[in-house]
């Protein structure tokens, strides 16, 4: 049975009393969960500081993003490396903000992929259709055209030990969610689409839910059957309220 995974995206927020108070709190809240995965990625200036503050917690260190090199004249990037020497295991790509406002392709996400799995890494891989596209009946083919990026490199064996968060665009930050029923539809067809080459990766593979998920939607988001956890934005920047997804999610797996 697929262990959930609720992951918190601090996204460009965050201070190191910001941190210090929202970790201590999750430390709190969460000391007893056992039936589901916790992480967190905090903004790369703070992956050390976070680190040495979750030393004594379950709680996993992730991070935003990642580049496709390990080292060299790539001012500004952070290299997989990197991030495992800081303690960072699982690491959000493809994110709809990344691929809007700084022109990421289906390609050169699915480089970045490869580069964790090199590095022994967990990829985050986030996938979803804007509004335009949903309109017009297209989730489905876009969900797949991303996911089909990262097997024609590598093949559907790399989605072995790796997450696939789907995140329709039209409902992160906006307040919108997509029903319990719409997300499930989307999520059975991922798993089906990745069944078609291997069933048994697609059996194992964790498939969260993102986009505006929060304290009051995740209960009944969680009941689905192909739902595995969640990615979080706004909600995870306050301990009560990502505690409660996390435990959602751990109710509703039982």
């Amino acid at each position: 049975m697929r262990k959930p995974l609720v992951m918190g995206n601090w996204k460009l927020n965050g201070s190191k009393p910001m941190a210090l108070d929202l970790v201590t709190g999750l430390t709190k809240h969460l000391a007893n969960i056992e039936g589901c995965d916790v992480a967190i990625a905090p903004p790369v200036v703070y992956l050390d500081y976070v680190q040495k503050l979750l030393a004594d917690s379950n709680i996993i260190l992730g991070a935003q993003n990642v580049d496709t090199h390990l080292s060299g004249a790539y001012t500004g990037d952070i290299s997989a490396d990197m991030l495992k020497e800081v303690g960072a295991t699982h690491i959000i790509i493809g994110h709809s903000e990344r691929r809007t406002y700084h022109k990421e392709c289906d390609k050169f996400i699915a480089e970045k992929f490869a580069i964790l799995k090199e590095s022994g890494l967990v990829p985050v891989l986030c996938i979803g259709e804007t509004e335009a596209e949903n309109e017009a009946g297209q989730t489905e083919a876009v969900c797949a055209k991303q996911i089909d990026a990262v097997i024609d490199l590598l093949g559907v064996k790399a989605f072995n030990n790796t997450v696939i968060a789907y995140e329709p665009v039209w409902a992160i930050g906006t307040g919108k969610s997509a029903t319990p029923a719409q997300a499930q539809a989307v999520h059975k067809f991922i798993r089906d689409h990745l069944a078609k080459l291997d069933a048994s990766v697609a059996q194992q593979v964790i498939i969260q839910y993102g986009g505006s998920v929060n304290d009051k939607n995740a209960a009944e988001l969680f009941t689905q059957p192909d739902i595995d956890g969640a990615l979080v934005g706004g909600a995870s920047l306050k301990a009560d309220a990502f505690a409660a997804i996390v435990k959602a999610a751990e109710s509703a797996k039982k």
